[in-house]
């Protein structure tokens, strides 16, 4: 299903803004709903790690040709917002989730608010580490979205055949070392300009991998290639609170757990796990799908758009 064709696309009204938190910039923009279809109130889009807002710019179409206007942005340390590391600007590096979480609030708090009409609540559409990053904030805030929709997000990572117990401790020796803003081994050559779709572990459809790939030629600042040890160990510290008794049952936000079958970045069973343990929670697997199921052949997308669309139809 196409909407595009009815309404400026995103790519030519996109005029990001800057909202400054803790001394670094985040780059955030806005995008109208469709004028020809009735409105259905905003929606929040977070995406996930080495991300950019341009890279979504087809599903912010889709969503606006179902009646949302669309709130984005990029996580510091990634796309245009302020990088971390001067001398690693590819790196994607944190020292702390709560830095993720003070970002996503400051943007619903700063941003998104003033967007919306008395008593409004959006809804959500999060990839990845942004679904993690919301799963969070639904945690705290579990009355501020209407509903939300995940794209294999974040409980845990994968260790791609490793085991789990020696990255931890790799990871370990590396902060005591004083690494934290090192790539992660095998990182710092996977450059998104030199990646070739046969390396990529993230989609099937070679189109939407060049699609990006692409831009990023014309866009070369926007790029990142991947994670720091110091990133790696705050999602270990962050994933930890998932497990945790209470954790996900005090998120009663009515949420779409989407997961892809052929996932290789996150772990799905992990997400299904938690799923399960909140109250108003739809898990669905699309089989065959690689992780960014958004960014996949339309088989996979067109299942994700069904679930969403019942998702809305029943909460929004």
């Amino acid at each position: 299903m196409r909407f595009v064709q009815a309404m400026i696309p995103a790519r030519d009204c996109f005029e990001p803004e800057g909202l400054e938190i803790d001394g670094t910039r985040l780059r955030v923009a806005r995008f109208t709903a469709d004028p020809a279809r009735a409105p259905r109130g905003l929606c929040v889009l977070l995406n996930g790690q080495t991300e950019f807002i341009e890279k979504y710019f087809e599903v912010i179409d889709e969503l606006r040709g179902r009646g949302f206007g669309v709130a984005a942005m990029d996580w510091r340390g990634q796309g245009g917002s302020g990088r971390l590391v001067a001398s690693r600007p590819l790196a994607v590096h944190i020292e702390d989730f709560a830095q993720y979480d003070a970002d996503l609030s400051a943007f619903m708090d700063r941003f998104v608010a003033p967007l919306l009409g008395n008593g409004q609540r959006p809804i959500a559409v999060a990839h990845s580490m942004g679904g993690h990053i919301l799963l969070n904030y639904l945690n705290r805030n579990p009355e501020r979205f209407a509903a939300t929709a995940f794209s294999a997000p974040m409980v845990k990572f994968s260790t791609r055949q490793q085991p789990q117990w020696l990255v931890h401790m790799v990871t370990a020796v590396m902060m005591l070392a004083g690494r934290s803003r090192d790539f992660v081994w095998g990182i710092a050559v996977r450059d998104p300009l030199t990646m070739t779709f046969e390396r990529q572990i993230v989609t099937s459809d070679p189109a939407r991998f060049q699609r990006a790939k692409d831009f990023l030629m014309r866009h070369p600042d926007l790029r990142s290639a991947g994670p720091t040890w110091g990133w790696v160990a705050a999602a270990y510290k962050a994933s930890a609170r998932f497990v945790g008794p209470g954790f996900a049952e005090k998120i009663s936000t009515p949420a779409l757990i989407m997961a892809a079958g052929r996932d290789r970045v996150v772990i799905s069973k992990a997400a299904k796990n938690f799923t399960q343990r909140m109250p108003a929670s739809i898990y669905h697997r699309i089989e065959g799908a690689e992780h960014e199921i958004l960014m996949e052949r339309d088989v996979f997308r067109e299942e994700f758009w069904q679930a969403f669309d019942a998702l809305m139809a029943k909460h929004v």
